[in-house]
């Protein structure tokens, strides 16, 4: 399983993707976003699906980019091009992959600016090649293991959160994934990009940088729990005061 989240605010976007990957009793470690940039061009791909899948789509599409990224003046053609080459790779290998019982699973989330975008994007893209466009209404895409982590984003994150605020908000995302599932895990890949600044910044984070973090919001959690009012609870305690 996977968890990669993209986020966009109003000052930018952000990503994170986990690393691990498992394959029966195996697990290893595998970057799950590529970043392209260029002159004016800054675009970064997330993916969640076989590996196998994964791996032959943007190799296709490193290649599109060789031949045509001059052509790509807005991040949707970019975007579409990459969905052409998620098609392919279906036609190639869908049928071998539904035969020995594998679903062609490649979901994608695709993030930046290109030099006639008006300001960055964020869009998902599906295995069928199309794709939607976050809006600031829920200003993220979440692919692989997505319901821990939904709403802690659902209540915490806005359209006009700073950058900073949303990558603390991400990360926390990832770690109530962590905390419930066995198959998401660190180190964990961060990606930043800057409204109009046509620059994608990278840094991975292992275990050991972050698990302070973790350890003092799951401290907050277990206060804050503590701090709730009780009195909404008494008509329930009444009544078993009642029946004892």
């Amino acid at each position: 399983m996977t968890y990669c989240l993209g986020i966009k605010v109003a000052s930018g976007l952000v990503a994170i993707a986990d690393t691990r990957l498992t394959s029966g009793t195996e697990v290893s470690t595998n970057k799950k976003v590529s970043v392209h940039q260029f002159d004016h061009h800054s675009l970064f791909i997330m993916t969640s699906g076989l590996r196998s899948v994964r791996d032959k789509a943007i190799t296709y599409f490193k290649e599109v980019l060789e031949e045509q990224d001059a052509s790509f003046n807005k991040l949707y053609k970019a975007v579409n091009a990459f969905g052409a080459q998620v098609r392919r790779v279906a036609d190639e290998d869908k049928v071998s992959l539904t035969e020995a019982g594998l679903a062609f699973n490649l979901f994608s989330i695709v993030g930046g600016q290109l030099e006639n975008d008006d300001e960055h994007k964020l869009f998902l893209l599906y295995p069928e090649g199309n794709w939607v466009e976050v809006g600031p209404g829920s200003p993220f895409f979440i692919i692989g293991n997505s319901g821990n982590g939904k709403p802690l984003l659902y209540r915490s994150l806005r359209y006009d959160s700073s950058l900073q605020d949303a990558l603390k908000i991400g990360f926390l995302s990832f770690d109530s994934t962590r905390v419930s599932s066995n198959d998401v895990d660190y180190p964990i890949d961060v990606i930043m990009y800057e409204k109009d600044s046509f620059r994608i910044v990278e840094h991975r984070f292992e275990k050991d940088d972050l698990d302070y973090i973790a350890k003092q919001w799951s401290a907050l959690l277990k206060n804050s729990v503590q701090k709730l009012p009780v009195e909404w609870m008494e008509p329930v305690f009444s009544k078993t005061l009642e029946t004892s």
